[in-house]
């Protein structure tokens, strides 16, 4: 669906900057309601949802990382407002995401002051194990060895039937992206890694140093590839100490 706008984000660019928060595979745009008060005065948290979930139950779910970019960014752009000064923060999935969202962003009229991803290698690192294709149960093992954690709607099977869909449409469109361009950013950019992710490397983490020509930092916080499901809180501060940095 082109051109629609995100619930509680205002348009214009007065006030804090906005933290356009992008969700990973499976997320509806409630996943980060939470971070609004732990945001407080720092930033406007804008949560950005995708096809298929929630508010857009209705409407189909994107199999492709620069379609999904390129179809909502006017939107998004819009909501923002003119001029607006604005951090994109995504995991895993919502980490491409928002790696494409940056590349489109940077050429209207909205300032990206800073990209942040989570969970993610470099946008040019596909997984060798998959879980798109797979049989539905297999595909939801795979899913929650992948994630290291089972979603307990799925055990539920009216919840089941609106997930699943959905959450192979994200799997599908996440393990056959491919970046739109080679050109590197010029916005700083912030990788984080919960320090026991099993899916996703250190070395992997930081291949996003090559994915700008900003400034680059790592940063590691405790837990699994879902460790900010738990550290919210924690996300913020960091965002909030590599935004003072400045570069």
């Amino acid at each position: 669906m082109t051109g629609h706008r995100i619930p509680g984000a205002s348009a214009g660019h007065e006030g804090p900057t906005s933290l356009l928060c992008v969700p990973f595979a499976g997320a509806g745009a409630s996943f980060f309601h939470p971070w609004r008060a732990l945001a407080a005065d720092r930033w406007s948290v804008v949560a950005f949802e995708l096809p298929g979930r929630e508010r857009r139950m209705l409407e189909t779910p994107y199999r492709s990382v620069v379609e999904a970019a390129r179809d909502e960014v006017d939107g998004i752009a819009a909501t923002l407002g003119e001029g607006a000064r604005v951090v994109l923060f995504g995991h895993s999935l919502g980490a491409v995401l928002a790696y494409e969202l940056v590349h489109l962003l940077t050429k209207r009229d909205v300032q990206v002051e800073r990209l942040v991803v989570s969970g993610s290698p470099g946008p040019w690192t596909q997984r060798e194990r998959r879980a798109a294709g797979l049989p539905d149960e297999e595909f939801l093992a795979r899913v929650e060895e992948f994630a290291g954690f089972r979603h307990e709607a799925l055990d539920h099977p009216e919840m089941r039937e609106l997930i699943l869909p959905v959450l192979q449409a994200d799997c599908e469109m996440h393990e056959n992206y491919f970046p739109s361009t080679d050109e590197p950013l010029s916005v700083p950019i912030c990788s984080l890694r919960g320090d026991s992710d099993g899916l996703v490397t250190a070395d992997e983490a930081q291949q996003w140093r090559d994915a700008t020509t900003g400034g680059f930092s790592y940063v590691e916080l405790p837990g699994d590839h879902m460790y900010l499901v738990d550290l919210g809180r924690e996300v913020l501060d960091v965002i909030g100490t590599e935004s003072a940095r400045g570069c």
